[in-house]
């Protein structure tokens, strides 16, 4: 009894006011649309991304049986239905908080699927119109998420459907504001014409593209939660030694030799002597780097990356040369990095440097599996990986205790550092007894040959090369035009050497072999230099913004290092870029750029150079005006009032290229007209030009009437028979006398009244 009266007098009993029960059936059932775009919309983009069910499109049904019972119960006061909702939302809030204390990490899904379930509860309770403008909103805010977390073109579709459903949706929901009732939206004079619809949705679509497009991208993210997948626990026995990858048959572990594999089974290579290489996995992300190895890889996408800045993707480095490959001196004591149980955020240590650096955000997302190595950019201090320890070795590496499976979902913040020559070419030779020791080793028998043909083809450049800077970039360029790629090479013997049968016998050899090169020839002139693998930028999509990355990506190349300044990469393998990506100056309008690089790849040679041209022109030119305008400046009173003086003559000079531009067009589309059409749209314009332009509810012979009260009577009568001569061309389809209406025509336009200027010829809107 007491539950009883509590419920009839609390403000769920209260009944609704009928001007706000919502009774248009074809408002709720794009409400419901929307609705159900949302839902799929983040399933769909969470698939293959991170860890969403695929049980929330039952939220599709459930809502819509919700939306059904709504509206049969909409003038009903619903108090138990209310109170179990209630209820039934507290549940769902107290679940949700119970996941993110379970598993922190990425917590968007996690709120999506509680809005989902909020929506589904909300659903039976849909009475009034703001009722369905919170499901309106919901709907909306689920595309939201979906969008931060899609990474495919998948989306697209959804996207474009939210967009159909929605802008009904505003159109009947300002209808039910105005209270027109729910039968006015069937009536012709309110129903848009489908070819009106398919525009608008075309004009959002461009202007959106187009934002996207041209949006500056500004460094830095103000967010310091980045998406990483849920935690997973550490296995007991990490010590940061193993490394896991599927192409070596053993692998090499902590307390194990190098793995010997099979060398011809399932694609699996060995870490030493003759052999095959995995038909997916990169055979540089191992202890031990074979050169001697043969084969290649199938594509296959291995992970998408959204970056504020191309880069390479960095996995590992090798500090020791072994003749037909590399392999890591310092594996035994890499460094354990535990991060605090609450958060997702781990601290890496990363040496000290003089060049100037910024915070790059990436976040990695895994398409396929990865040994337990972390790509990231170097140098990486802040990582956001599901398990609670992570390892970095010496070279910077950095390591999983788990393999990277598929979906998993990680963040970096690494400190790239500019990469100024200027400063480089000044570092000087004088190196720490640690980078000495490790970074400067060559094997006695092929130290002197090697030396003797790096200082040869240093001697080809017609100016003297003293600094290091300089040596490794004019080695790197010359290995690129000097030696070729050789797909198809005999295996190495048990005593041969790479570099020496590179340099004296092939000519070349695989990608990765240039690289060993450089690598080596730099040492032998003491520059300290060590090889890296890691996997470059990839294909990069413009309308996702993400990098997709493939297998066969993977590479290595060589870091330099510059005393006070660090590791500096030089890519030696013929058709890449001799600096590898980094940072720019600007990466504002970065995407401009993407996006006409890929544009340009289907474009016709001739037109791309074309546009190139242009578009360098265009910047000299500004950046040449900007020159200019700065050193008269620096003139102080007399440069400004120059400068303003300039700027005035410009903006004068655009001014009428602009009228100029205006009249040719109009001519143009008056060309385009018939003859009595032209005559009657330049009478148009004389009379708009003098302040007596045609209303757009007027006829032409409306028109011509009212211009016998506003003007004189010559210019009146010339209007009324061209009006008249107009309608029957139009209408009746009659032949006119052009000669006699051109004449009329003239007499308006020699009409001029005082502090009126000449009329142009210009071209308006004809009657509908």
């Amino acid at each position: 009894m007491v539950a009883a009266r509590w419920l009839a007098s609390s403000p769920l009993a209260r009944p609704i006011p009928p001007e706000e029960i919502e009774d248009s059936r074809l408002l709720r059932v794009l409400v419901q649309g929307v609705v159900t775009v949302g839902i799929c919309s983040v399933v769909v983009a969470a698939a293959g991304v991170t860890q969403a069910s695929w049980w929330n499109l039952l939220a599709v049904p459930a809502s819509a049986v919700g939306a059904a019972f709504s509206w049969q119960h909409r003038r009903d006061r619903n108090v138990a239905i209310k109170f179990f909702i209630a209820v039934a939302m507290l549940m769902a809030m107290a679940a949700f908080f119970a996941r993110l204390i379970e598993q922190p990490g990425d917590t968007r899904i996690v709120l999506a699927e509680l809005l989902v379930q909020l929506q589904v509860l909300h659903s039976f309770d849909l009475p009034r119109r703001k009722d369905l403008g919170y499901s309106m909103m919901i709907g909306l805010i689920l595309l939201g998420v979906a969008a931060t977390i899609s990474q495919t073109l998948a989306f697209a579709p959804l996207l474009v459907m939210f967009l159909v459903v929605a802008v009904p949706v505003l159109g009947l929901d300002y209808q039910s504001r105005l209270g027109l009732g729910p039968g006015v939206w069937g009536e012709a004079k309110l129903r848009p014409a489908l070819g009106r619809l398919a525009g608008l949705l075309a004009l959002i679509i461009g202007l959106g593209l187009l934002i996207f497009l041209f949006l500056p991208r500004l460094p830095g993210y103000q967010l310091q939660n980045f998406p990483v997948s849920s935690v997973i626990e550490t296995p007991d026995d990490f010590s940061g030694e193993r490394i896991d990858n599927p192409a070596y048959g053993g692998g090499g572990g902590e307390g194990e030799e190098f793995g010997e594999g099979g060398g011809a089974i399932q694609g699996r290579g060995k870490t030493t002597g003759p052999g095959v290489v995995d038909n997916f996995s990169y055979y540089g992300f191992n202890q031990r780097m074979n050169q001697n190895l043969r084969g290649s890889m199938s594509p296959q996408v291995v992970m998408r990356v959204r970056s504020q800045a191309p880069g390479f993707w960095r996995v590992l480095a090798f500090d020791t040369y072994t003749g037909q490959g590399w392999e890591i001196s310092r594996n035994d004591n890499p460094q354990r990095l535990r991060r605090p149980r609450f958060l997702a955020q781990t601290f890496l240590p990363i040496d000290p440097t003089l060049a100037r650096v910024r915070d790059v955000v990436q976040t990695y997302t895994l398409v396929s599996e990865l040994p337990n190595l972390i790509p990231a950019m170097y140098q990486a201090r802040q990582l956001y990986f599901p398990t609670r320890e992570v390892a970095i070795d010496a070279e910077g590496s950095l390591r999983s205790p788990v393999i990277l499976q598929q979906g998993m979902t990680y963040s970096v913040i690494s400190r790239v550092p500019y990469r100024d020559r200027t400063q480089l070419r000044e570092a000087g030779t004088t190196y720490p007894a640690g980078i000495r020791s490790h970074y400067l080793q060559v094997p006695e028998a092929i130290l002197e040959s090697v030396q003797a043909q790096t200082k040869a083809l240093l001697a080809t450049s017609p100016n003297p090369l003293t600094d290091p800077y300089e040596q490794a970039l004019y080695l790197t360029q010359a290995l690129k035009q000097r030696y070729t790629i050789q797909p198809e090479l005999p295996f190495f013997e048990a005593d041969q050497d790479l570099v020496e049968s590179f340099l004296f016998k092939t000519q070349g050899g695989y990608p990765d072999y240039f690289s060993t090169v450089l690598t080596v020839m730099l040492r032998s002139i003491d520059i300290p230099a060590r090889l890296v693998a890691g996997f470059g930028e990839g294909d990069f999509n413009p309308f996702t913004g993400f990098y997709v990355v493939r297998n066969t990506d993977a590479y290595a190349l060589t870091e330099v290092y510059f005393p006070q300044y660090g590791w500096f990469g030089f890519d030696p393998i013929p058709g890449h870029e001799l600096i590898p990506p980094s940072l720019q100056e600007s990466e504002a309008f970065s995407l401009v750029r993407r996006f006409w690089q890929w544009l340009a790849g289907w474009l016709p040679s001739p037109l791309v150079g074309l546009v190139d041209g242009l578009v360098d022109w265009l910047s000299e030119g500004l950046a040449s005006l900007v020159r200019s305008l700065s050193a008269l400046l620096n003139l102080g009173w007399v440069g400004i009032m120059v400068g303003i003086a300039i700027a005035a003559g410009l903006g004068f000079v655009a001014w009428l290229a602009f009228l100029g531009l205006r009249r040719g067009w109009r001519y143009r589309q008056l060309r385009q007209l018939a003859p009595t059409e032209r005559l009657y749209q330049q009478m148009l314009t004389c009379f708009a030009h003098q302040g007596l332009g045609k209303a757009p509810t007027e006829t032409p012979l409306e028109y011509s009437q009212r211009l016998y009260q506003q003007t004189q009577p010559q210019p009146a009568q010339a209007a009324n028979e061209i009006a008249h001569a107009y309608v029957r061309w139009r209408y009746g389809s009659e032949p006119q006398n052009l000669t006699y209406l051109g004449q009329k025509l003239r007499l308006i336009q020699q009409y001029r009244p005082r502090r009126q200027r000449t009329p142009e010829l210009g071209f308006v809107q004809s009657d509908p």
